[in-house]
């Protein structure tokens, strides 16, 4: 699909205001709210618009620790990296997962209430046998850019 600077510019628009209305969003992109709103059902439909969702700040709604974890497997058999991926997607402390190549195979988000839930969570991760050779934690002592603000600003 070929994005024109239009699209982008909605794109930028909503993955920084997803409650944006139909008329503000036009005005943003100077086009009228028909062909603006017709850009944006275009984008959901092809599935460039996955979905619209909250950014909650875990840190304003319980007293969290953030931490990211890189994560290497033993092995690399498409069934050893399936089976991380399906625990890691099901456990609600991961917030983000990424496959990664280099010298790890997973970059991990994980939200926990402290680090002794943290700690429980990857001894059971350890324990489900998932194949994790080595992990290396890494506690976030302050978020100095997050993903709504890191919206790019590319040219067409």
């Amino acid at each position: 699909m070929k994005l024109d600077r239009y699209d982008l510019a909605i794109l930028r628009i909503l993955a920084r205001d997803g409650r944006i209305t139909k008329s503000r969003l036009a005005e943003e992109v100077n086009l009228s709210i028909s062909p603006a709103w017709e850009r944006v059902r275009r984008l959901e439909e092809s599935g460039v618009i996955r979905g619209y969702r909250t950014d909650v700040d875990w840190t304003k709604a319980f007293a969290g620790s953030r931490i990211v974890v890189e994560v290497a497997l033993a092995r690399h058999t498409a069934h050893d990296m399936r089976r991380f991926e399906e625990r890691v997607s099901a456990a609600s402390e991961v917030t983000q997962c990424y496959a990664t190549g280099g010298g790890v195979d997973y970059v991990l988000h994980v939200v926990a209430r402290d680090i002794d839930h943290y700690q429980r969570f990857i001894d059971a991760l350890l324990t489900d046998e998932l194949g994790i050779e080595k992990y290396f934690t890494y506690v976030v002592t302050k978020v100095v850019k997050g993903v709504p603000e890191g919206v790019p600003e590319w040219e067409d």
